[in-house]
């Protein structure tokens, strides 16, 4: 059952001290802590200093008045959903539409009558507790950047043209590792072999948007922009082979299974959006330069090295990264030839 008594932090906004005290008491009478402000101006300040839960606000006020509130709260992603009570002694039926339409959750006139205030109010923090609910699990399934563009754009199925770069990696013979040891053993190893993963790639800018099995695919990119997106890249790889040494070091002293990875990179314009339907979707990339990238990643078996990127990727590197190219890859569906690189720290 909702609990619709549940107390929150509240603001009062109103430019006439009596009735801002005498709201502010009533509200305190209900369980709720309070806090004042006297204008639009003072009341987006503590807005973004501290959290709260609901604002009262007046309409009628100098400085900045509650209609220029609402416009700033709803140009402003880590607020447009705040729920906000306007308080105001306009009775007009144009100001209660207008308010509501620049996203004021409800409309009460002065005096307000605190039974019809406490109900609205409960209602209001009860949509807040479902909505902060639901933005906690989208940041739990999904990562930063993509709960981030989410939050920001909202969620619409298609994509747009982005420059980004594709990285695809796997654990080499996982399969006969899997058929040779127990069930905890596969799955502690995959979730430690995870952890590393994911540390290199998201510390340089990364988003890892796929896993199946012992193989990931993450993007350099997209959705957040990313000017220097080949070379952020190419150093999480190389910081994943780095790791998976270290990690293999651990795994020799435990008498444990050790691995090695296979990492391929391209970079280039792919198509970035959210796939799937309504009720099930991802956010991802596709195209030929994410074709390529998965397929340099099962050319490192037969290349015999541990990372390998496309000539798009190798030339956004500065000096500080060191490559050697390999000469000539037809990779697979692709009529010509691309010229590919392994890399390493100079």
């Amino acid at each position: 059952m909702a609990n619709h008594n549940a107390p929150g932090h509240l603001l009062v906004v109103d430019d006439n001290k009596v009735l801002r005290l005498l709201l502010g008491r009533n509200l305190e009478q209900q369980g709720h802590t309070v806090s004042f402000a006297e204008n639009g101006r003072q009341a987006l300040e503590k807005l973004r200093a501290e959290r709260f839960d609901l604002m009262c606000l007046d309409i009628e006020m100098p400085d900045m008045d509650g209609y220029e509130v609402l416009a700033e709260l709803s140009a402003d992603p880590q607020l447009r959903d705040f729920p906000v009570i306007v308080t105001s002694a306009l009775e007009e039926l144009d100001s209660v539409v207008k308010c509501i339409e620049m996203g004021a959750e409800d409309y009460l006139t002065k005096p307000v009558n605190p039974v019809l205030l406490r109900a609205r109010i409960g209602a209001s923090l009860e949509k807040k507790r479902l909505r902060d609910e639901q933005r906690e699990l989208i940041r739990r399934f999904a990562t930063p950047e993509v709960a981030e563009d989410l939050q920001k754009s909202g969620f619409a199925l298609g994509g747009k043209f982005v420059e980004a770069s594709a990285m695809f990696s796997d654990i080499r013979s996982f399969t006969a590792f899997v058929e040779t040891n127990a069930p905890a053993d596969v799955i502690e190893l995959l979730n430690n072999y995870y952890a590393l993963m994911f540390e290199a790639i998201e510390s340089n800018g990364g988003v890892v948007n796929q896993m199946i099995g012992d193989g990931l695919m993450a993007i350099f990119g997209a959705p957040t922009l990313m000017p220097n997106h080949a070379e952020q890249a190419v150093k999480a790889a190389l910081e994943m082979v780095e790791m998976v040494e270290l990690f293999n070091m651990q795994q020799a002293i435990q008498g444990k299974h050790e691995i090695r990875i296979g990492v391929g990179i391209a970079s280039g314009q792919m198509i970035a959006g959210y796939t799937g339907t309504q009720h099930r979707a991802t956010y991802t990339c596709v195209g030929d330069t994410v074709n390529l990238a998965a397929r340099l990643e099962a050319h490192t078996k037969v290349a015999g090295k541990s990372i390998l990127i496309d000539a798009m990727t190798e030339a956004a590197l500065t000096p500080r990264i060191s490559r050697q190219s390999l000469g000539s890859f037809q990779a697979k569906g692709k009529v010509e030839t691309v010229e590919i690189f392994t890399v390493g720290e100079a």
